[in-house]
């Protein structure tokens, strides 16, 4: 395993525990009602689209490139932020580790 991918998971892996203990605290709409509470909190929230948005932009193009499918990332990225780019990343990861170097 590469760092990178070792990385990744690292990553994920705690976002994910802090992302359960979240929901579990507040819920899932929980999450996103404080950002409707003020212009600081507002701006968090819009800064967050943003990259999400670049994030979806950056995978199309980077799956067409590679030959591969970005749909259900994208997806993933509306539903679930983070979580799809960070496992986009991986997929990229284990497949460019999978082709023979030349």
């Amino acid at each position: 395993m590469s760092v990178r991918l070792g990385s990744l998971f690292v990553v994920i892996g705690l976002f994910l525990v802090l992302t359960v203990l979240a929901v579990m605290d507040v819920g899932y709409f929980g999450i996103l009602l404080p950002h409707f509470r003020s212009l600081g909190a507002g701006q968090v929230l819009a800064d967050l689209v943003i990259m999400a948005s670049l994030s979806c932009f950056w995978m199309v193009a980077d799956a067409r490139q590679r030959g591969t499918k970005a749909w259900p990332f994208v997806l993933m990225t509306l539903v679930a932020g983070s979580f799809g780019p960070l496992l986009y990343l991986v997929l990229r990861e284990l497949r460019s580790g999978a082709r023979p170097s030349a």
